[in-house]
Formats: structure tokens, sequence, C-alpha cells
């Protein structure tokens, strides 16, 4: 199985596509990373958020701890203390709950940027050419089949015919010689099709 055609011009361009593919692909995965990080930098008032609040229930535990220890009173000194800690907390959660929704729509993002330009890519770039790599399987199966010269220059007399004009006509023309069976006219024309499909005789 051929992946890359034998003619250089069949072969130059076939390669030239290739790096354009890989490169649109490291393009989009570069553009789609950078546009993560740019997301993820919105996760940065969420991280002074959840510090702020954990240090603010922090100081508010010790200070209840403190205040329980004075006499008779201490357990009362101690509730709002207690209270606004809990409430530091929640405000440490609410900014662990915005870092963790920016991760998700960063991941989404880049996930989306990423996914759709390969998929449109590939849906351009790869059936070309696993296309090509069939048709030139089954040339060369043709050619190496009984009578598969004469299929080949069959389809060269069928296709376009600008290449015919470069083998010498015989008597009778080309498809007469076909018909008859001349051995030249026919490998003639067999290897305008396998030049055609990008393969050498």
């Amino acid at each position: 199985m051929l992946l890359y055609a034998q003619t250089p011009a069949r072969r130059t361009r076939q390669i030239l596509a290739d790096l354009i593919a890989v490169v649109l692909i490291a393009v989009a995965v570069r553009f789609a990373l950078a546009v993560h990080g740019a997301i993820m930098m919105l996760a940065e008032p969420g991280r002074k958020v959840e510090s702020s609040g954990e240090g603010l229930a922090s100081a508010l535990d010790d200070a209840g701890a403190t205040a329980s220890k004075v006499p008779l009173v201490g357990d009362l000194l101690e509730k709002p203390f207690q209270s606004a800690a809990d409430a530091g907390t929640g405000i440490a959660d609410a900014g662990q709950s915005l870092q963790d929704a920016v991760s998700q729509l960063a991941t989404l993002v880049t996930l989306a940027l990423i996914v759709v330009p390969v998929v449109f890519v590939l849906l351009l770039w790869l059936p070309l050419r696993l296309r090509w790599i069939r048709r030139s399987a089954t040339v060369r199966r043709l050619l190496d089949a009984p009578g598969g010269a004469d299929l080949l220059a069959l389809r060269a007399l069928t296709g376009p015919p600008g290449e015919l004009s470069t083998i010498p006509a015989p008597q009778g023309g080309l498809a007469d010689a076909w018909r008859r069976g001349d051995r030249h006219v026919i490998a003639a024309l067999s290897e305008i099709t396998l030049r055609r499909a990008g393969l050498r005789p």
C-alpha cells in the first residue's frame, strides 16, 4: 500500500497538503490552549475571594475560641464569632465555586476550539488521501492482474483526451490499435493511466 504518489509532482502536492493539515491542527490546538489560559485568568478573583474567606473564617474561629475563655459569658461571646466564621467559610466556598465554573467553561471552550477545526480539516483532507490510497492500490492490482494493462489502456482511452496526443497514433487510430491488441499502444495507454494515478509503470 502506497501512502504517497510515485510521480514527483503528485507526491509534492500530497506532502504539501499533509503539512498544511498538520499545521492547521497545530495552530488550532495552540490557539485553544491560549484561550484556555486567558479564560483561567478569570478565576483569579475566585482564588482571592476563597483565600480571603478562609483567612477571615480562621481569624474569627480563633477570636471565638479566645472569647469562649471569658468567665460566665464565654459561650455567649463565642456564638457571634462562630456565626461570622461560618459566613467566612461561605465566602470561601463561593470563591471555590467561581473557580470551578471558570475551569469548566475554559475546558468546554478549549474542547470546542480544538474539536471543530480538527474535524473540519480531517473532513476536507482525510477522505481525499484515503481515496487516493484506495485508487492507487486498485490501479496497481489491475496492472498486476492478467489483462490488467488492457483495462488500464481502455481507461486512458475513455478518460480526458489531452495526454492521448502524446502517443503516436498508428494507422486506424489508438482505439483500433487497442482493439487489435497492439502491445506498444496498450503499454503507452496504460502508462497514461498510471501517471494520472501518480504511479510509475
